[in-house]
């Protein structure tokens, strides 16, 4: 049974992953408003690019605060 699950999850992954994200906006969107669904799907955004940027360049913090910060500052 799981089995059969997973091929369909695996042939239609991006439709079943793209319903899931319209529902849980949508959701917000009732509970929450327009106004703090943006500041929450926004902090989402910056979660999932500071992460993807991590996995690409473990120094990516690193240089980032060398860049802001005196170098050495944070340590």
């Amino acid at each position: 049974m799981l089995r059969k699950i997973y091929k369909f999850y695996r042939k239609y992954h991006f439709c079943i992953n793209g319903a899931l994200i319209g529902l849980i906006t949508g959701l917000m969107l009732v509970f929450f408003g327009i106004l703090k669904t943006i500041v929450i799907l926004a902090c989402i955004y910056a979660g999932y690019f500071i992460g993807k940027k991590l996995m690409q360049d473990r120094d990516f913090i690193k240089k980032l605060l060398d860049r802001i910060l005196p170098p050495g500052s944070y340590r």
